[in-house]
C-alpha cells in the first residue's frame, strides 16, 4: 500500500527597506522564475535550520529569522502537494559564497515589482506573493509555536 506523503519545504520572507530578497531560478522553461529563498527539508534537519541553510545556499546571505508566518499548503499542477513552513526575518551579512547552481540571480524587489512579475506569470508559485502579503499585514506567529524537537 502506498501512502500519500506531502513534500515538506521551507521559505523565508526577508525584508530590507521595503524590498524583499528574491531568487531568480532557471527552471528550464522559456523564462526564469522568481521565488523566495526556499527548499526541501533534509532528513533529520530542524525546520529552522533548513530555512537558514536554504537562504545561505540560494542567496549568499546570512539571515536572521524573527517570526513564523505559518504553514502554507500548495498543490502543484503535477499533483504534488507541498507543506511549506514560512518565516520572516532580516538580512544580517552577505557571505560572498557561491550560489546554488539552479539560481540565476538574487534580487531585492518591491511588492509592486513582484506584482508585475505575477502578471507576467513569472512567480514560481502563488505562495510567493501570499507569504509577502501576510508579512506586510503583520500576520506573524512567535517562533515558539513551532515544535520541531
Amino acid at each position: 500500500m502506498n501512502r500519500w506523503q506531502p513534500h515538506v519545504t521551507v521559505a523565508c520572507v526577508i525584508e530590507r527597506a521595503g524590498a524583499f530578497l528574491i531568487v531568480e531560478e532557471d527552471r528550464g522553461g522559456p523564462h526564469t522564475l522568481f521565488n523566495q529563498p526556499a527548499g526541501h527539508l533534509e532528513p533529520g534537519e530542524r525546520i529552522r535550520d533548513a530555512v537558514l541553510r536554504e537562504a545561505a545556499e540560494e542567496t549568499a546571505w546570512h539571515v536572521g529569522i524573527t517570526d513564523y508566518l505559518g504553514m502554507y499548503v500548495y498543490r502543484a499542477q503535477d499533483g504534488k502537494t507541498f507543506h511549506s513552513h514560512a518565516f520572516f526575518g532580516m538580512a544580517l551579512a552577505h557571505l560572498g559564497s557561491e550560489l546554488d547552481p539552479a539560481i540565476h540571480a538574487v534580487h531585492w524587489l518591491t511588492l509592486e515589482q513582484l506584482e508585475a512579475l505575477e502578471h507576467q506569470g513569472r512567480l514560481r508559485s502563488p505562495l510567493v506573493l501570499r507569504r509577502i502579503r501576510d508579512a506586510v499585514a503583520g500576520r506573524f506567529y512567535p517562533m515558539e509555536v513551532l515544535h520541531d524537537r
